[in-house]
Formats: C-alpha cells, structure tokens, sequence
C-alpha cells in the first residue's frame, strides 16, 4: 500500500516542474470563459503525453475537455476537476492557473498506480467558473452526462488566506437577464405613443428591493441595469437588466426565481411591455460538502506537514459551479494558500502571487494530497460506500443546514 503513494510522490517530484511552467504560461495568457483556447489546448496536451484519451470539445463547450484513463481492473471512477479561465481585464486573480495545473498534476499521478488498483481516472477541464459566455461549465458536463457513472470528484482552489482551508458551503445562483420590449415614442411631442421599457425595468428594480425586505438572510439579489434606453428625448423601447439570484440552497434558489418572475410580469402588465427573465448561462448550484471526505484531505495534508485552519461553518459570500457537481456526487474543493499574507480575490495582488514562488510549490502539494485521498477512497469500497452515505445525508438535508 505504502509503494503507491511512494509512486505518486515521485511522480509529482519528477514531473512538476513541467506543470509549473504550464501554469506559469496559462497565468501570461488570460483568457475568458470560452476562450480558453490556450489553456484547454496546452493541459489536455500534456494530459495527452500522459497516456490520457482526450475528448475535446465535452460538455457543449469549445474549451472544455474530458481526458480519461482506464485501468485493466473494475472500479470506482475517480475525477479530477480543472478550471482554467481568467478575469476579464484583470487576468488571474482566482489563481485558476495553479488549479487547473494542480488537478492534471493529480490525474496523472493516480494514473500510475490505476492499473494495480483497478478503476478509472479522468481529468475535466471545465471553462468558464467566473461565468461570462457559456459560463459555469460544470453545470454543462452534469446536464450532459459525464457523472452519471462516476463515484467522487475532487479540487482543490487557491486561497488568499496564509492558512489552508476545508470546502465550505456557498450560495447557489440564477445569473438572469430581465428584459422589456415596449415603444419608442417622441417624449416630449408623441408621450401618448409610447410603452416606456424603461418604466417597466424600474419598476422591477423597486419591486425586488421591497422583496428584500420579506427575506432571510439566507437569500441574496443584486443587479444592475444595463441598457436603460439611448436618448432623454426617446421614450425606450427596449431595456435590460442584469442579476445574480442566490440562495443557500437550490430550492430555495427556485422558489426566490419564481417570486421574481412574478415581479417581472407585474412589472410588464402595468406598462404594457412585452417582459422576459430567463438564464444568460449556466444555473449555479450550492456546495454540498461532505466533511467525511474532507477528513480525508485533511488526514492526507498533515503526512506533507501541513495543517488545516477550521473556521465556523458559513456560507461563503460567492458561488461556484462545483456545487453542482456536489449536488450528484461526493465532491470537494478545499483551499491551499498560496500567499503568506491575506489578500483579496480577484485583485491585483491575487494576480500576482498566482505565479509566486508559494503558488507554484502549492501545485505539488496540492496534487499529491489530492492524488493520495482518491488513492484512498479507490483502495477501500467500505469508506466509499460511508462518504457517499454521508454525501447523500447532506444532499437530502441541505435546507435544514443554517
């Protein structure tokens, strides 16, 4: 038992210096979600070098990609999952340069020991976690299959705490565009012409800030408006408006979505327009953690010498499509620092100490805690068999979690 996890260790030290560089390239070339073209192309290469089939485009996504290995023997099916995509305009500033680099560091290692152990490894590469066109591709490889037969998922993100950190619970969110179409119409000479569609979006504006008032602090809306009409003189025929809908669990996520729908409606029967809200990507899930497969990260960090910072259990103020892959089977997405010093995310010095000394010594450690915690799980059915109990104990339970 001890050889394979001696095996994966020299892996990550023999190897790492080629995803270290590819992090460091991945950080020099930002990309957006869905135009990831240089990152998706240069990590399933290597994984490609590795021995791993490649399917690229996956899911729906010209960026993302699935690269699998399959032993000779029968078992679970462990999967590795890799984000790659930058802030627009900023660059790196969630450090998913390190991640992506990290989770295929992970894959590949397991790899050398899957033929003994039995099983399957893959790697997905999924695009577009910041959101933007097409965004929040996990949701996209859930949709279209690609866990429907696998058993656990794992990651693990960069963190601008100086300490290291568990997965913790998020929100789950509805990104939805709101919509009116009215008439346009001289303001000052035609006024009786006209359905303002701007009137139309205020009004939904002011109707969720009272809806504010009747909720939990469970719940979170904000938006803007991002078209609001073209001229003080012209009554506008079309606006639009742009919202992150969120709540700590989904379903109550889909019943905040439908109260706001209402006010939509509402809002186009009292000026006459034509009003629509609908998803401009991806639906967001919450993170279901599952603290006995996080027991296992954490028993796997301190044989590196590293120890984890527990915090009160609360939700995190962001989201994450990893939350939907946590929905259908045991994932987790702990945190590992890559800075000695508390820094903000998506910011400037993020950015930076993405491809600091500390960020790229984090792409070994990562890999090999990741690495050695599916080696667990692939090793033993009766812990599997418990952290799925445990996983689906707190799918079921979720609303009930404060």
């Amino acid at each position: 038992m001890a050889d394979r996890r001696e095996t994966i260790k020299q892996f990550v030290k023999d190897n790492l210096k080629t995803y270290q560089d590819i992090a460091l390239q991945i950080h020099e070339h930002p990309e957006v979600s869905n135009y990831e073209f240089f990152a998706s192309k240069i990590l399933s290469e290597q994984l490609a070098k590795e021995g791993f089939d490649i399917e690229l485009p996956a899911a729906g996504h010209r960026t993302g990609f699935a690269a699998t290995y399959k032993s000779g023997k029968p078992g679970p099916v462990a999967v590795f999952l890799a984000e790659y995509d930058a802030l627009g305009g900023l660059g790196h500033g969630c450090g998913h340069n390190i991640f992506g680099a990290t989770s295929s560091l992970a894959g590949a290692a397991l790899k050398q020991v899957m033929d003994e152990v039995g099983g399957e490894v893959r790697v997905y590469g999924t695009p577009g976690e910041e959101g933007g066109e097409n965004g929040s591709a996990k949701g996209s490889f859930v949709r279209e299959g690609y866990f429907k037969d696998a058993d656990f998922a794992l990651c693990v993100h960069p963190g601008g705490d100086k300490e290291h950190g568990l997965s913790a619970r998020n929100y789950a969110c509805a990104p939805v565009d709101i919509e009116f179409h009215g008439k346009s119409a001289h303001a000052a000479g035609d006024p009786q012409d006209g359905i303002n569609a701007l009137d139309a979006q205020i009004l939904v504006y002011n109707g969720i800030s009272v809806l504010r008032q009747q909720l939990t602090d469970r719940i979170r809306i904000h938006g803007v408006i991002v078209d609001g009409g073209t001229a003080p003189n012209v009554i506008p025929d079309y606006t639009k408006s742009k919202w992150y809908i969120r709540a700590t669990d989904i379903d109550t996520l889909h019943e905040l979505k439908a109260k706001v729908e209402n006010i939509v409606q509402g809002a186009a029967l009292a000026t006459g327009c034509k009003g629509s809200l609908k998803l401009y990507q991806n639906l967001v899930e919450n993170m279901v953690v599952t603290p006995s497969f996080d027991a296992i990260y954490e028993k796997n960090l301190e044989l590196f010498g590293e120890k984890i910072t527990h915090k009160p259990d609360k939700v995190e103020a962001g989201s994450s499509d990893v939350g939907n892959v946590s929905q259908v089977i045991p994932t987790i997405q702990p945190h590992i620092s890559i800075s000695d010093t508390k820094i903000a995310g998506h910011s400037i010095e993020f950015v930076q100490a993405a491809a600091s000394e500390k960020a790229l010594k984090s792409i070994g450690l990562g890999a090999s805690v990741l690495a050695f915690s599916a080696l667990d799980l692939l090793e033993d059915p009766e812990l599997l068999s418990k952290i799925k109990e445990d996983h689906r104990w707190h799918v079921e339970h979720q609303k009930d979690i404060v």
